[in-house]
Order: C-alpha cells, then sequence, then structure tokens
C-alpha cells in the first residue's frame, strides 16, 4: 500500500524556515501596514525547509489520479487526453498578460481569436450566433433558458413549465429551475429515447421548452429529434439541447439544422481544456435566428475591427464578467484548428467505435439494459451482480484505473457509465476490459475481496456520506478545533 505523507503540522520542527532573506527590520518609516493589523505569528503553523515544503507537495500530487497517469473512463464528462500544445499556445504572454479592460484595438487578435472560435462553433453545430460569456456547462445551460424566457415574454407569455426527460444530464432541471420555470420530467421510451407521443401528452401553451441532452445520459442518440422539434414549434415552444456530449455528433450532425432553438456546448469536455478540479471551463451558448437579439454581452462583431458590443436592447443582460474564461477559448481554437474539417469527423467516429469496443467485450459478462445502438458512452447494469457496482469501482482503483460513472442515469440500476473517449488506444481498452473480466470473475469466487477493495490506495474507503454532509474544507489550529 502507498504510504499516505505525514501532515505538514506533523513534520513541522521549531526553527525551521523555508527563506533565507536578510532579516534587517524594515525601517519603522517605511511600515506600510498599522502595526495594530500585523499578528507576530500563526499558531500551529508548520516550519520546515524549502526541500521538505517541495517534496510534500510533490509526493502530494503523486497521490492524484489523472488522465495523464491512467485511464479515465468517466461517462458523461469526457475526460480525455487534451493535447499539450494547446496548453502551450494559452500560456503565451500576449494571451495571459492581456487584461480585459485593455483598450480594443491593441487585442485586435484577441477579439480576432474570438471571433473566429464562434464562426467555427457556428459551423460544426449549424447554429446562427454564439455567446462566449457563459463559464461552464450548467452556466450555459441556465444563459439558454434565460434566453427562451426573454424571447418568449417579448412574444406575451415566457410560459410556466420546462419539460426534461428522464435520461437528460442532472443539471437541467435545476437551470431550467433558476430561469424561473416549473420543472416536468417526462419518461423515455423502452429502448432509452423520448418518444413522440409523449412528448405530445404532455404539451400545452404552458410549456416553454423542452431540454433534451443529445445524445442523452445511455449514450444513445435521440432519433426522434426533428419530430420533437416540429411538435415543440407547432405548439409555440422551443427545444433546447444540451451539447455536452458534442463529441459524438461533431461533423456527423449539426443540432441547428436538426430544429434545435438553442444549445450549450463546453469547450472544457469536448474542445480539449484539462476538465476536472474545479476548472477551468466554457460553456457557449448557440442560438437560431430568432434568438440572436436577447444574446447577452459582450456580443463581438464581425469583420469590421470595432471593439466588442455591450449595448443590445433586448439582451438578458451580462452573465459573467468580461468576456468569459479567454484561455478556454484559446485552447479549443487550437484544438479546432490543428484538427481541420475532416479531424472533427474523426475525434466523432473514434469516440463511438471505442465506446462500442467496450460495449461488445462486456455485454456477455454485463447486463444491458437498453439495447439500442450508442454513441459515445455505454451504461450497463449491476443485475445478477454478487456485488454492487460501487464495490467494482472501488476493486478498479488497485488496477490503476478511476471508475467510471456510477449510479447515474437514476433510470438504470446500479449505472455503470463507462466513455472511453476519442483518446484511447485499443491497447488501453483492452487492459479496461481485462480488468474487468478479472474483477468480476474474482467477485464470483471471492465476493468479500472485491467488497472490500482498493487495497492499493493510501486510503481505503472513505464514509462518503459523512463526508458529504460534514464536509471539513479548512484547517484550523489545534488550540481552535
Amino acid at each position: 500500500m502507498n504510504a499516505l505523507p505525514e501532515l505538514l503540522f506533523d513534520k513541522s520542527r521549531p526553527g525551521k524556515t523555508g527563506y533565507s532573506f536578510e532579516s534587517d527590520p524594515i525601517p519603522e518609516t517605511e511600515q506600510y501596514v498599522d502595526p495594530e493589523l500585523q499578528r507576530a505569528g500563526i499558531a500551529d503553523f508548520p516550519s520546515l525547509s524549502e526541500v521538505e515544503i517541495v517534496r510534500h507537495y510533490t509526493n502530494l500530487s503523486h497521490l492524484n489520479h489523472s488522465v495523464d497517469s491512467g485511464f479515465y473512463p468517466l461517462g458523461s464528462c469526457t475526460m480525455k487526453y487534451n493535447p499539450k500544445v494547446n496548453e502551450t499556445i494559452a500560456a503565451m504572454p500576449s494571451f495571459t498578460n492581456a487584461h480585459p479592460y485593455t483598450p480594443h484595438h491593441l487585442v485586435q487578435g484577441n477579439i480576432g481569436i474570438m471571433r473566429d472560435l464562434e464562426a467555427r462553433l457556428c459551423a460544426i453545430t449549424g447554429m446562427k450566433a454564439f455567446s462566449l460569456s457563459p463559464a461552464a456547462g450548467a452556466h450555459g445551460e441556465l444563459t439558454g433558458m434565460m434566453l427562451i424566457r426573454n424571447c418568449l415574454s417579448h412574444r406575451g407569455n415566457p410560459r410556466r413549465i420546462v419539460l426534461v426527460p428522464d435520461s437528460a444530464h442532472g443539471t437541467n432541471p435545476a437551470s431550467a429551475h433558476f430561469a424561473g420555470y416549473n420543472v416536468k420530467e417526462i419518461p423515455s421510451g423502452p429502448d432509452g429515447v423520448l418518444e413522440p407521443h409523449t412528448l405530445r401528452e404532455h404539451l400545452d401553451k404552458d410549456v416553454a421548452a423542452l431540454m433534451l441532452t443529445n445524445p442523452n445520459t445511455l449514450g444513445i442518440f435521440e432519433r426522434h429529434i426533428c419530430e420533437l422539434a416540429t411538435a415543440l414549434h407547432e405548439n409555440g415552444s422551443m427545444l433546447y439541447m444540451d451539447g455536452a456530449n458534442m463529441n459524438a455528433l461533431m461533423g456527423i450532425a449539426r443540432p441547428g439544422d436538426l430544429g434545435v432553438d438553442v444549445l450549450h456546448l463546453n469547450l472544457h469536455k469536448t474542445f480539449a481544456t484539462p476538465h476536472g478540479g474545479g476548472g477551468p471551463g466554457s460553456g457557449p451558448v448557440g442560438v437560431a435566428d430568432h434568438l440572436a437579439p436577447f444574446l447577452p454581452p459582450p456580443v463581438i462583431p464581425k469583420q469590421d475591427g470595432s471593439g466588442p458590443r455591450y449595448h443590445i436592447p433586448d439582451t438578458i443582460g451580462r452573465i459573467k464578467n468580461f468576456y468569459g474564461n479567454f484561455l478556454v477559448m484559446v485552447r479549443a481554437l487550437a484544438y479546432l484548428m490543428s484538427l481541420g474539417r475532416s479531424g472533427l469527423r474523426n475525434v466523432a467516429e473514434d469516440a463511438v467505435l471505442n465506446a462500442n469496443y467496450i460495449r461488445c467485450r462486456l455485454s456477455e459478462l454485463l447486463d444491458l439494459p437498453y439495447q439500442s445502438r450508442t454513441l459515445h458512452e455505454v451504461v450497463f447494469s449491476d443485475k445478477g451482480l454478487p456485488v454492487s457496482t460501487l464495490d467494482i469501482a472501488k476493486r478498479l482503483l488497485d488496477y490503476g484505473i478511476h471508475p467510471f460513472t456510477i449510479y447515474f442515469p437514476l433510470i438504470v440500476h446500479g449505472a455503470m457509465m463507462i466513455e472511453p473517449t476519442e483518446t484511447e488506444s485499443l491497447e488501453t481498452l483492452d487492459l479496461f476490459v481485462t480488468a474487468m473480466k478479472e474483477i468480476l470473475t474474482e467477485a464470483e469466487s471471492d465476493a468479500d475481496m472485491v467488497r472490500n477493495a482498493p487495497y492499493n490506495t493510501p486510503l481505503r474507503r472513505l464514509d462518503e456520506v459523512q463526508a458529504a454532509r460534514h464536509p471539513v474544507l479548512r484547517w484550523q489550529p489545534r488550540e481552535q478545533e
């Protein structure tokens, strides 16, 4: 078992220091801080040398699992490897040192990046315009629902209800609620997609929109999407598409051509910004023509060389400071330029191929509750297993593999959502399949071995309920505990 590093507080020894500046005090005439506001020290603050501190944090970093160190099949999160060249480009001083208040004529290159990225996203999705401001996926969802509400309000009635299928991403209901709507869940059909007749049963003049994740959380393409869009539009309602799984569609299908009124994309998933750990993120929102007048500022101009427009008569208002997360946009544009037109389609085809390879290899060992053809991810259930989904996920850690998404979507009992992404090799997929086969065989012969996993991690099984309900997010000196 890997040893868990000692806390800095336990390694501390009085008199050690991590710096060697001159000890002469600042002359009293140069004191900039009121002495009454200064403190002599911090209770229990650790004292260590520089090399001890560096080694401590280096050892801590080795405890993290990352896509750079191993397979990360976390479904619906697209935890793929992202080319390091994008990081190098985003770190260029001309980008990192550009303050948002810099006069527009001095940052025309940066504005051009946003303009170019918006044009490419429009071409990929078939939408007419984009806002690059939203900070992440759920923020993009909220922005999209605010756009729909504002547009319907201008038509005379914002309406009250947003329909959300049971196969949608979990943030969709919350985003609709925050936009001021009542949320009504509707069931998907036996093959895992929303049926048009089901939608029509729930349509009335109170329905503002349908929020459709496509491909949905089962990894299945919503094949009735055009008919769904027609039914909604005939009712005066709109179709919102959650585009977080766009890596399964790029270069193959464009949501705008399918009748989608508004969608968000995740640059930090599909378009090559490292995802996880709280950021960074970006959730651009694309709209059809009738929603463009309501986009949040700033709106990037076309090719007239002027600065972004902030005064938009019917806008929903600012939803993010400045321009959004600009360096994520830089990474996305670098990624798209490196792929080219044919590369986009290759991304989608490889993502679908990898997921279906795992589906075929594991379908004889695990229950597959929905038999419809899957795209970028596949969802198995725990039906007939002697151990739980959580047990299998924990045992995978002993193989150096990050667990897949567990217990989601909720419509699958004991769900195991697996998304290999387009960046993994055949050898890596075979390694994962072999590990799963060994774990499932082990579960039949010695279930307790699996139930008590993991064994090779610094910490074993944590009390996850206690951690969620009573998180300790801040260190306190011992006398204050």
